[in-house]
């Protein structure tokens, strides 16, 4: 017997539920979390729903013709001239918060969705998208031929291929009206500049942090708010432009998200210039951990000598005790033990080689061939080894002869 072909639907953890629904992030950048995507009759709350178009390029827009719009779907927008093609992001009650974030107070400024894209509108945009790269490329010619002090960063074509947004960095102001011209006389279309910031072209462009999560920039972050070495310093960082810039070449974003709290524990903290007193000799201000309240002091202004780690209030309390003339015999509460501070390493008297395999593979040994048995010979007596020949010794001379003899009291010799 024949089987039967049947078809069944694949489902994997993402591709329902409010992951499918409208929450996941799929290939859209600074897409929203909708948190209220499976309360029933969100979407027919508002009329507005959020488009966005390529990278970080948001709309608003009226649904006036009431289409069953949800997360996803391509749909034909009002444009001036003409329309533009963008991908529905986010539909609800969402959208209204989301309108007062961008300050968008003009209902002119919201405009209206016109239908669901077609095949026609499809292949108009392709055919616009397709011209995007080659078109960045000649402006960037054309403005280097004018001399201008910018770089054209991405050209973005509309959906119906009439107007082309040109997006350039310059840091000072760049009088490009004869460009403008060039541009319009090159391509054919209605032409408009847009200044953006490094920030906001590291956003546009996508990437990978330093913390190993994709830019803050590039996934939720919408304003930008100016940051200084002040926030640096507030949290004790050492001002290495290498570490404290981001991908964009400006310092970290990040750097302002704890600042608030630093700032607030930091007033808890002694002044680095007092110094304490005691019996024994004076102490300076060495380092501090400002969130855990701990404070550091050296007996040496510029080196690590004798330090003594205490705490904020006890810091406090030897500051009050020297003011009324009073000098404790040392920083540490009397009846407190001293202790070792800092982090202390749980596997110090560890065995290193505890993860070391029990069995440890033997080597090898050459394979040697085997060889004849011979029969085995009677021991013969060591003989002693044959030692050096020495040379004879010379001849003694001989006493010359004398006719004298002896005499009788005399001893022979």
């Amino acid at each position: 017997m024949e089987q039967k072909q049947r078809t069944f639907e694949i489902r994997t953890g993402g591709d329902r539920g409010l992951c499918r629904a409208a929450i996941g992030r799929q290939d859209r950048q600074l897409n929203t979390y909708d948190w209220l995507a499976d309360v029933p009759g969100n979407a027919d709350t508002t009329d507005l729903v959020e488009v966005q178009f390529k990278h970080t390029r948001k709309g608003y827009y009226h649904n006036v013709n009431r289409l069953p719009l949800k997360k996803g779907d391509i749909v034909a927008v009002e444009a001036s001239p003409g329309h533009d093609i963008g991908v529905v992001t986010l539909t609800g009650r969402l959208v209204e918060l989301q309108i007062k974030k961008a300050n968008l107070k003009s209902e002119d400024d919201i405009k209206r969705i016109y239908r669901l894209a077609r095949q026609i509108d499809m292949d108009k945009y392709r055919e616009a998208k397709a011209r995007e790269h080659e078109t960045m490329i000649e402006s960037r010619e054309i403005a280097k031929s004018l001399d201008l002090k910018m770089k054209i960063g991405d050209v973005e074509f509309q959906g119906d291929g009439q107007k082309a947004i040109f997006y350039y960095i310059a840091d000072e102001r760049v009088d490009f009206r004869q460009l403008i011209k060039d541009l319009a006389a090159a391509f054919h279309v209605r032409i408009e500049m847009k200044q953006i910031g490094a920030r906001q072209e590291a956003g546009r462009i996508g990437g990978t942090g330093p913390c190993g999560r994709e830019l803050c920039c590039a996934t939720w972050m919408k304003n930008f708010i100016s940051v200084s070495t002040a926030a640096a310093r507030f949290q004790d960082i050492s001002l290495n432009p290498q570490k404290l810039a981001g991908m964009c070449a400006k310092l970290k974003c990040c750097l302002n998200y704890e600042v608030d709290d630093y700032i607030e524990h930091g007033r808890l903290l002694p002044s680095r210039e007092v110094v304490l007193q005691t019996m024994d000799a004076d102490y300076f201000l060495f380092k501090s951990d400002i969130l855990a309240g701990l404070v550091t002091y050296s007996t040496d202004k510029r080196l690590a000598a004798n330090l003594e780690t205490i705490t904020a209030q006890r810091a406090k309390e030897v500051i009050e005790m020297n003011r009324r003339g009073e000098k404790p015999e040392s920083l540490q509460p009397s009846d407190h033990a001293k202790e070792q501070q800092g982090p202390v390493d749980l596997l110090a008297d560890g065995d290193i080689h505890r993860f070391d395999k029990s069995k440890k593979k033997k080597k090898k040994k050459p394979t040697q061939k085997p060889q004849p048995v011979q029969a085995k010979q009677p021991a013969q007596p060591k003989q002693p080894a044959p030692q050096p020949k020495s040379k004879p010794a010379p001849p003694a001379p001989k006493a010359p002869k004398t006719d004298k003899k002896p005499k009788e009291n005399e001893p022979k010799a």
